[in-house]
């Protein structure tokens, strides 16, 4: 008999709350893009080379209301608007890097499992 599984894995007062963003194609970019300071808008676009500025602007914000970035907007002509992390946000870092150290320990060893598994 097999032992029985931890049940805070399937609590549904949690799971809908997980943060799927971090998973996501530019939450850890941004993350990385701000670890030093905060920028604006333009210099995050930049540094991401091949994001839609709408996709930048609906992760921004989406990463904002889950706090893990401030938005400051400055009473400046021309307007100037700020990102920067929040402790939340910065909280982050660690197990990004954890993520990051796993992949590239195990990039090579991807390609050969995929090709090992059949596709469905």
């Amino acid at each position: 008999m097999t032992a029985p599984l931890d049940a805070g894995v399937f609590d549904l007062r949690c799971s809908h709350r997980m943060p799927i963003r971090v998973g996501d194609k530019w939450s850890g970019l941004i993350l990385r893009c701000l670890e030093d300071g905060g920028r604006r808008f333009g210099e995050v676009k930049a540094a991401l080379r091949g994001v839609a500025p709408k996709v930048l602007t609906e992760t921004l914000r989406a990463m904002e209301r889950d706090g893990w970035v401030t938005r400051t907007a400055y009473d400046e002509n021309p307007p100037r608007v700020e990102y920067a992390l929040t402790e939340l946000g910065r909280s982050l870092l660690g197990p990004l890097n954890a993520a990051c150290a796993w992949a590239r320990e195990h990039l090579d060893e991807l390609p050969h499992a995929q090709e090992r598994t059949p596709t469905a």
